[in-house]
């Protein structure tokens, strides 16, 4: 696990070059999209240079990470419109190249088995962007969801449902209770994983998913088990970091065309 230890802009030009250099490599790679604050800069940047520098991501594809269940097609707060809001719409991303999980789903069960077929079917994932919870949830797989987990439907918590709760208006009784996530397992095996947390009141998860045990009760920490997770923090975020220092070291001293 690389820590990177840099302002939200720094942060996001990496995540950026990460994305660059596998479209450049391979422009048929299949992305990993995350909705929320965390990768709002990223997206910035990516769709910077697409207008700016022709980065094209004609010829990729993209899964997202998770749905609410039960939201209106054109609710919003629908991650499939938020992605479209925030990303597709500023890029060129075929008609059809970006798929989620069908939260509208008469059964959502099969919903769940399909996605996971249509990744495998992908090829798999071969960068996937991510985020944190304040209670160290992934996608939105919460505290107590099993290590091996796939995609599946999950009863949000309600301190998810209050964070969350400022995309409806601050209404908690308008955030929906239920969701479909990929699960643990099914992130674990994205070729690489790129995780975003800004500000303070992230600190937490960030020390636990970087230095604490890996645990069921905080999921991120999962990732410890991955080979090669890149790990992207403000200084508030890693301001609970036992082993700070050390990672602004090895940071320091990478080969510049190393990357991340």
């Amino acid at each position: 696990m690389e820590v990177v230890v840099a302002p939200v802009a720094e942060l996001a030009r990496l995540a950026a070059d990460a994305v660059q250099r596998l479209l450049t490599a391979r422009p048929e790679a299949v992305l990993g999209l995350a909705t929320g604050s965390s990768p709002l800069a990223v997206y910035d940047e990516l769709a910077r240079r697409h207008a700016e520098e022709g980065l094209t991501f004609a010829r990729a594809r993209a899964f997202m990470l998770d749905e609410y269940v039960g939201l209106p097609a054109d609710h919003p707060e629908r991650y499939r419109n938020v992605i479209e809001r925030d990303l597709v719409s500023r890029v060129d991303l075929a008609p059809g190249a970006v798929h989620g999980p069908d939260g509208l789903a008469a059964d959502l069960a099969g919903a769940c088995a399909s996605y996971e077929r249509a990744i495998a079917d992908a090829g798999g994932v071969d960068l996937q962007l991510l985020g944190i919870g304040t209670d160290g949830h992934v996608a939105f797989n919460e505290p107590g969801s099993s290590l091996a987990s796939r995609t599946r439907i999950k009863t949000l918590t309600r301190q998810t449902r209050e964070d969350n709760a400022r995309f409806f208006g601050d209404d908690l009784d308008a955030v929906p209770t239920h969701c479909l996530t990929q699960g643990l397992a099914t992130i674990l095996s994205a070729r690489h994983l790129v995780l975003l947390a800004q500000g303070r009141h992230k600190a937490e998860a960030v020390h636990q998913l970087v230095e604490g045990p890996v645990s069921a009760m905080w999921p991120a920490t999962v990732l410890q088990m991955h080979p090669h997770v890149t790990v992207l923090v403000d200084e508030p975020a890693a301001s609970r970091l036992q082993l700070a220092g050390y990672y602004r070291e090895t940071w320091a001293s990478k080969p510049p065309w190393q990357g991340i």
